[in-house]
C-alpha cells in the first residue's frame, strides 16, 4: 500500500503509470488500482483487507478517464475517514503474537549465541561449513565465524570425533555434529572410552567439555541402517550426559546448557522435527535462556494416567491425551527433556497422583528408555502402580511390547 502523506499528495502518486483507478460497480466507498497484472481492491476504511481479481476487463481511455475521475472524488470524500482510521489502528502498540520458531532455527541460534558469547566454543564435522550443515542446522555460521570455529571434516566420525575430544582436553569447548547417530558407531571409541570414561574415572578432575550432536531415531525412508535410536545406549554409560529435546524452546536451551556443561553430553535431535515450527515464549528468545540438564517437564497436567516419552514421541503423547480427553480421561504428559541423568522424582510424583503409567519411545523394547523407568519406579519404596505398560519401536512403528502389573494400591 502507498504511504499517505495527506490527500493531494497520495491522489498525485496514483498518477503515475502503470496505475490507473476503475471503481467497482454500485460500491462509491472502495478503491480501486489496477496494475496491468493484477486488480487490488481496497476499502478505504479498512486498509488492513484486501481481494485480488483477475484482470481482462477492457476499458477504453475515455472510460478510464471517467471513472478515474469518480474514484477520484470518491477517495476525497472519504480520504479523512481513511486518515482517521489509520491513526486508530496503531498497529505498532499491538501485542506481538508468539513467535514460531523451527527446531532447526532453534538449534541454530543456540550455537550462534555461545559461539558469540565464547571463544573457546568450535563446531566440527561433515559438511557443517560451506555447505551450512547436511540438515541446514549450521545455516550461516561459516560465513560469520570462519574456518577456525566452523570445520568441515573428511567423511571419518573416529578421526574427527577423536580431534574434537583431544580439544576439549586441552580447554576448549568443541560441539561435534555427526551426520546421523548411526556413524557415531564409528567413533565410539572415542566417545565411550576417551571422552566418557577420562571424565568418570578421573572424578571430574580432567573435564572434558564435548557436545556430539545430532540426528537420532527413525526418519522416513532411509531404511534400517538409519533408524535406531542409540538413547538407552549412551544412557548405559557412565560419564556420559544423555539430552533428548522436543520442541523448539527444549532444543535451544538444553543446547545451550550442553555446551556450557564440563561433562561430554550426547545430544539427540530426531531429523522429523527440523522443520516443525513450535511457539517460543519471549524468555526462550533471549540470549541468556537455559534449560536445566536432568530436569523433566509436564507438558500437561491430568490425574487418571501418566505419559512419559521423549523427543518426537512427546508429541504423539500430547495428540493421544487430546483424544482421550474427549472420552473423560485426563493424560499427564511429561517430557523427559534428558535421559540421564533422568529425572525419576517428577515421574513418581506423577504417578503417584494417577496410579497408571506408560512410558513411549522410538528405541527398541529389551533394555530401553521405557525399561528403566518402568524398572525405577517398580522398585520404589512405595506400591503406587495400578498398572505399567511400555510402548516402543519396532521397524518405525509404536508397539506394546510388554505389561507389568500391580494392584496393591487400587
Amino acid at each position: 500500500m502507498l504511504p499517505y502523506s495527506g490527500s493531494v499528495s497520495l491522489v498525485s502518486s496514483f498518477l503515475f503509470p502503470p496505475l490507473q483507478f476503475v471503481p467497482p460497480p454500485n460500491r462509491s466507498d472502495w478503491l480501486c488500482v489496477v496494475t496491468p497484472s493484477v486488480r487490488r481492491v481496497t476499502r478505504s476504511s479498512d486498509w488492513s483487507k484486501s481481494r485480488r481479481f483477475p484482470t481482462g476487463l477492457a476499458h477504453s481511455p475515455a472510460e478510464d478517464s471517467l471513472k478515474m475521475a469518480a474514484s477520484l472524488r470518491c477517495f476525497l470524500r472519504s480520504g479523512k475517514k481513511a486518515v482517521s482510521a489509520l491513526g486508530q489502528r496503531e498497529f505498532h502498540r499491538s501485542a506481538p503474537a508468539a513467535a514460531q520458531v523451527t527446531v532447526r532455527d532453534a538449534l541454530n541460534q543456540a550455537m550462534d549465541e555461545e559461539l558469540e558469547r565464547d571463544e573457546r566454543v568450535f563446531l566440527l564435522g561433515e559438511e557443517v561449513a560451506q555447505y551450512d550443515g547436511a540438515y541446514k542446522v549450521s545455516r550461516g555460521l561459516w560465513k560469520k565465524y570462519g574456518d577456525k570455529r566452523i570445520i568441515d571434516t573428511p567423511i571419518s566420525e573416529m578421526g574427527f570425533a577423536g580431534i574434537a575430544v583431544g580439544a576439549a582436553m586441552a580447554g576448549l569447548r568443541p560441539i561435534c555434529e555427526f551426520m546421523t547417530f548411526n556413524f557415531s558407531m564409528q567413533a565410539i571409541d572415542q566417545v565411550i572410552n576417551s571422552a566418557a570414561k577420562t571424565c568418570y574415572m578421573s572424578a571430574g578432575l580432567q573435564a572434558v567439555p564435548i557436545v556430539f550432536r545430532g540426528p537420532n531415531g527413525a526418519s522416513a525412508g532411509v531404511a534400517a541402517q538409519h533408524s535406531q535410536c542409540f538413547a538407552a545406549w549412551y544412557a548405559h554409560c557412565p560419564g556420559l550426559k544423555v539430552v533428548s529435546p522436543w520442541n523448539s524452546e527444549d532444543a535451544k536451551g538444553l543446547l545451550k546448557s550442553s555446551i556450557r556443561d564440563d561433562n561430554p553430553v550426547v545430544f539427540l535431535e530426531n531429523e522429523l522435527l527440523y522443520g516443525v515450527p513450535f511457539e517460543m515464549s519471549e524468555e526462550a528468545q533471549s540470549k541468556d535462556f537455559t534449560i536445566p540438564i536432568g530436569k523433566a517437564k509436564v507438558e500437561r497436567a491430568g490425574s487418571h494416567i501418566t505419559l512419559v516419552s521423549h523427543s518426537r514421541y512427546v508429541g504423539h503423547c500430547l495428540d493421544a491425551a487430546a483424544v482421550l480427553a474427549k472420552e473423560g480421561i485426563e493424560c499427564e504428559v511429561i517430557n523427559l527433556r534428558t535421559i540421564r541423568p533422568m529425572d525419576v522424582e517428577s515421574i513418581e510424583a506423577s504417578v503417584m497422583k494417577t496410579n497408571h503409567l506408560v512410558t513411549v519411545e522410538g528405541g527398541w523394547p529389551q533394555f530401553g528408555v521405557g525399561a528403566e523407568i518402568c524398572a525405577r519406579i517398580m522398585e520404589g519404596n512405595d506400591p503406587v502402580l495400578a498398572s505399567v505398560k511400555r510402548l516402543s519401536s519396532r521397524r518405525g512403528r509404536l508397539i506394546n511390547t510388554s505389561v507389568i502389573s500391580c494392584t496393591s494400591c487400587n
